[in-house]
């Protein structure tokens, strides 16, 4: 596995970031949660997808769950 790459909330596509997570790359999210910073750390273990942030750890079964929960919390950019 790679190390961690960084990128800013919705500045990539679902497929973009998803591409990237099933290549084995470990995304951390910056974004703004209520004013505040927040990092969460995207990533794929070959058979759970994860977002992980400092208080939450979601698993998702498959990649249609992590895409909806990409656009939900606004990770991505819709196109």
């Amino acid at each position: 596995m790679s190390g961690s790459n960084v990128v800013e909330a919705g500045e990539y596509t679902a497929d973009e970031l998803l591409e990237r997570l099933r290549e084995g790359e470990r995304l951390v999210v910056q974004t703004e949660v209520l004013g505040n910073p927040e990092e969460l750390t995207l990533r794929f273990d070959g058979d759970i997808y994860y977002c992980d942030s400092p208080t939450t750890l979601h698993k998702h079964e498959d990649e249609a769950e992590m895409r909806s929960c990409m656009q939900h919390y606004g990770y991505v950019r819709d196109d």
